[in-house]
């Protein structure tokens, strides 16, 4: 995972220690009728723009020390929130397991070994670990090879009963199951890279000597790759799985480099085969095939992998949007709640934190905001952006959230080619949500006062060009915002340079562009 500097963690911190802290005193004299009734000209301006003519805008600002509601739209209207969804499930996730929660992945054995030959099963047994990568795999084996084991005379199982046996939310789209950012669900799951994009691999197509020359992240071959691209004067390829099946077909014309990340179509299996291969180096034969199935509990364990604490892993999650990790941790609390690891189960986790946290309307279907029928109000999410200010793993949650105009990738996120030069830069800390026809902007901003202000935009249903732009203009607005002095010019009203032309988050469009 990156670093950042001393230095600027040093600075993060006060400023999260700041934000977290409870009503104080306003450190100016406030009269409400100045800078607010501009503050709501301003928003009402920019909320005229004609691409939300016919589509639904909800808008939401509050200062976090008085609770006063400083601009209200359609604060109650139910909205489809996209990946603000996540808002409540990294809270709730920090909340139930705790910032030191991590996932263990372990290696069993089942019967009696004699010398170097198990009489018996080696277990693969996972909890849902979204950062386990090749090389974790093949240093379980190595472990499984230092313990004395050389022949294992039974069958490998993959042990993936953490979790029940869904993969796929029940409202995801049909033509996303191949994409890497609706991937599988499962115990025992396996990233290419660290973004840790669990579940899916990378396929690689250059053109040299005149073929098409095709390789996998990591290196495998549990994808059947079909390569029917031909050298040409332009790369304009497609790289497709197969519904159902673990067949990639590449098509199209190859003039230099290209990537694709494709989701696998059984995680567990996938998982399983990056084992297996570990296995093999390290010297270790498994004389049966692999399967699914679960550890005996007389099983003895050989090894184990721990991840990084929650605490780290929201850099990514949050940072970059991965809905793989949201539904994992959606799991992972039902089953530390009521020993369930179902999407039903940990979504009751997530609504019951929410509500215990003053948020009335809510309705959520997964844990990432991929289901179009999740919904939520923008007064809701600033309930609960609020309410978590006095939570003890606050400072934590603050920075992971993506940064305005910070273009470092694990510190500005989805919000790194925004609001660039701007008073938003490195002030806003705000989650991104994106779905065609629906994109939301929720979080923290400090004013031109110092005064810290919560705030939700949630624009829905429309038809034609990204209103990103219409999100940062507001936070840059209230950036602006003081309650004694008008902002005196127009370019508080100006379009900010850097935000994304297209519906999609950064973080979604693979090889990271923007």
């Amino acid at each position: 995972m990156r670093r950042t500097s001393a230095s600027l963690v040093a600075g993060a911190l006060v400023a999260a220690l700041a934000w977290a802290s409870g009503p104080s005193s306003p450190a100016v004299a406030l009269d409400p009728s100045v800078g607010v009734a501009d503050l709501t000209q301003d928003i009402n301006q920019i909320l005229s723009d004609s691409r939300l003519t016919i589509a639904r805008a909800g808008v939401v600002v509050k200062s976090a020390e008085t609770g006063e509601e400083l601009y209200a739209t359609d604060a109650g209207k139910l909205l489809i929130p996209a990946s603000n969804t996540k808002l409540f499930t990294s809270a709730a996730a920090a909340e139930t397991l705790g910032l030191d929660y991590r996932f263990p992945t372990t290696v069993l054995s089942t019967g009696r070994k004699a010398g170097a030959v198990l009489t018996g099963d080696l277990v693969l047994r996972g909890t849902g670990d979204p950062t386990m990568l090749a090389e974790d795999y093949e240093a379980l084996a190595a472990q499984v090879a230092k313990a004395g084991v050389k022949v294992v005379t039974g069958k490998l199982v993959a042990d993936d009963t953490w979790f029940d046996g869904q993969r796929l939310g029940n409202d995801w789209a049909w033509d996303d199951e191949t994409a890497y950012y609706a991937a599988p669900i499962s115990a025992l799951t396996a990233s290419p890279d660290r973004d840790y994009d669990a579940g899916s691999v990378v396929v690689s197509v250059s053109a040299s000597g005149g073929k098409v020359k095709v390789t996998t992240t990591p290196e495998t071959d549990y994808l059947k790759i079909v390569n029917k691209a031909t050298v040409g004067d332009q790369t304009n390829v497609l790289i497709e799985r197969q519904h159902g099946t673990r067949t990639v077909v590449i098509t199209g014309t190859v003039a230099g480099s290209y990537q694709e990340w494709v989701a696998v179509d059984d995680p567990t299996a996938y998982a399983a085969s990056l084992f297996r291969k570990g296995l093999s180096k390290h010297g270790v034969k498994v004389l049966g095939p692999t399967e699914a199935g679960a550890a005996p509990a007389s099983a003895k364990k050989l090894a184990e992998h721990e991840s990084m604490p929650l605490g780290e892993l929201l850099v990514p999650f949050m940072k970059l949007s991965n809905n793989i990790h949201a539904e994992i941790l959606t799991k992972a609390m039902g089953r530390e709640v009521s020993d369930q690891g179902t999407w039903s189960a940990g979504l009751k986790v997530t609504t019951d934190f929410a509500k215990a946290n003053g948020v009335e309307l809510l309705n959520m279907r997964d844990g990432s905001g991929l289901s179009r029928r999740d919904g939520f109000s923008p007064a809701s999410i600033v309930q609960l952006l609020s309410s978590v200010r006095g939570k003890p793993w606050f400072s934590t949650w603050y920075e992971s959230l993506p940064i305005a105009g910070n273009s470092d990738r694990f510190t500005g996120g989805t919000l790194r080619s925004r609001m660039q030069g701007t008073p938003a830069a490195n002030n806003v800390h705000a989650k991104t949500g994106s779905l065609t026809g629906v994109t939301a902007l929720s979080g923290y901003v400090t004013s031109a006062d110092g005064e810290p202000l919560i705030f939700s935009i949630m624009l829905n249903q429309y038809l034609s060009g990204s209103p990103k732009d219409i999100e940062d203009k507001i936070a840059v607005r209230l950036a602006q915002f003081s309650r004694t002095a008008a902002v005196a010019d127009t370019t508080r009203l100006r379009a900010t340079e850097g935000a994304p032309a297209g519906d999609l988050e950064c973080s979604w469009m693979k090889p990271a562009s923007c």
